[in-house]
């Protein structure tokens, strides 16, 4: 079967496609609601503290060391391989604190280590950005739904706008449900989610107004069918080659980059999922007909074509 020639009844389980999208969105804000979403100290504010063993670094008893040396709560993790640690503290503690761990694990500690670098983030900076984040990723919604309404025509920027935030919720809710952390470069994930799911709905969207103005027969699920299975090989390849680079960043980018990496291949795949069946199926629930995406005739273009 070569790339033009597809033929797969997508609206013909456009019910399942929604029940299964209706769920998706239900558990996602349930777990936005109940456990929440994982702020990393990008929007908490704290410190970072990244240091290096010469040979297996013991999380426990760094823990316990840190904790003896007067830090509260302190959250020790490995951060890419098992001698390189990282180190978070809550707020509370100055800019200088990241020489004063070093001094604390090298006094109590049996293994060289050495600091890598050390992040402070003050708690007004933090919460500064979790509201910008989230009033940029609603004038980005915003300006998209404005768009395609221009460009195409309301139903349009309406199905594109409930894809989009599709998009975004089951992205959160994927991090909300497995506790990853949620820092500045998972939210640019999230705005780049929204350029590439808007991308490939409106490649989708241009051909189905582009097909309701060219056939003559068929009725609207029909029309959208030969629309998305036109436009399937594009949408295909395109996804299957963001997939491929972000894969490649999440397993060699390192730990600083995967969640990015991470997060945009989940929008990757559920936009791609999107484009195909949510933005297409809310077309069908607000009845897109021929008349909606008809050229309007210029008043006095009738009598020209008639003139001699």
């Amino acid at each position: 079967m070569s790339m033009k020639n597809f033929n797969f009844d997508f609206m013909g389980k456009r019910k399942l496609a929604a029940i299964l999208s209706i769920v998706l969105i239900v558990v996602a804000i349930a777990s936005l609601a109940i456990k929440q979403l994982s702020f990393g100290l990008d929007f908490t504010g704290g410190t970072l503290i990244e240091v290096s063993y010469n040979e297996q670094a013991n999380l426990n008893k760094i823990r316990q060391q840190l904790e003896q040396g007067g830090y509260e709560k302190p959250v020790v993790q490995y951060f890419g391989a098992e001698t390189e640690v990282l180190v978070r503290l809550p707020q509370g503690y100055s800019q200088e604190v990241g020489a004063e761990v070093l001094a604390a694990l090298s006094a109590q500690g049996q293994y060289d280590v050495e600091l890598r670098r050390s992040e402070f983030v003050g708690a007004q900076v933090g919460e500064e950005l979790r509201e910008q984040g989230g009033l940029g990723m609603l004038l980005a919604l915003a300006v998209v739904m404005v768009y395609v309404a221009l460009r195409f025509q309301l139903k349009f920027s309406l199905g594109a706008v409930v894809a989009l935030g599709h998009d975004v919720l089951i992205v959160l809710g994927v991090f909300s449900l497995l506790g990853w952390d949620f820092d500045l470069t998972v939210l640019a994930a999230l705005l780049a989610v929204i350029g590439y799911s808007l991308n490939d709905t409106i490649v989708v969207s241009d051909r189905i107004r582009e097909n309701f103005r060219k056939m003559r027969k068929g009725t609207a699920t029909e029309i959208i069918n030969k629309s998305l299975n036109q436009t399937l090989g594009r949408t295909l390849i395109t996804s299957l080659t963001t997939i491929m680079v972000l894969l490649a960043l999440a397993v060699f980018g390192g730990e600083l980059i995967r969640g990015f990496s991470v997060a945009l291949m989940i929008g990757v795949l559920v936009g791609t999922y999107s484009s195909i069946y949510v933005a297409a199926n809310i077309l069908l629930v607000l009845g897109i007909s021929k008349d909606d995406l008809m050229v309007p005739v210029k008043e006095g273009a009738e009598q020209d074509e008639l003139s001699p």
